[in-house]
């Protein structure tokens, strides 16, 4: 079971990036997905979350207005896709696969991580 994270990158302020989160070894159609991130010295942080069928997301403050989330379940794949980026957004980012059908905002409720792509904005 496994969780690979691409797109990251470095990027201008205001700039543009999608993040994708392909799944292998088994189907995470069923499952609540979310998009974590850390930045150097502080706390893996909820982005954004999407629920199993897509009906319902949820974001940080943060990011609200700016990242959207999208999920192809088909493909088995998951997505962000992130405009207006800001320095603050520097960070790596994670995507995750909840233990039910719904998202959560707590990184204890996810049981299965990717490995993190790197996303560094300059101001």
């Amino acid at each position: 079971v496994q969780l690979v994270e691409s797109g990251g990158g470095l990027v201008q302020d205001g700039g543009s990036l999608r993040l994708s989160c392909a799944a292998s070894g088994r189907r995470f159609s069923n499952d609540g997905m979310g998009w974590f991130r850390q930045a150097p010295g502080a706390e893996r942080e909820f982005v954004a979350g999407i629920q199993w069928n897509g009906g319902t997301t949820g974001y940080a403050d943060s990011v609200r207005g700016r990242f959207t989330i999208s999920r192809d379940n088909a493909q088995n794949t998951l997505y962000l896709q992130m405009d207006g980026l800001k320095f603050e957004d520097t960070a790596v980012y994670y995507c995750a696969a909840a233990r039910g059908a719904l998202f959560s905002r707590a990184v204890r409720d996810y049981n299965v991580w990717g490995q993190g792509t790197q996303v560094t904005v300059s101001s």
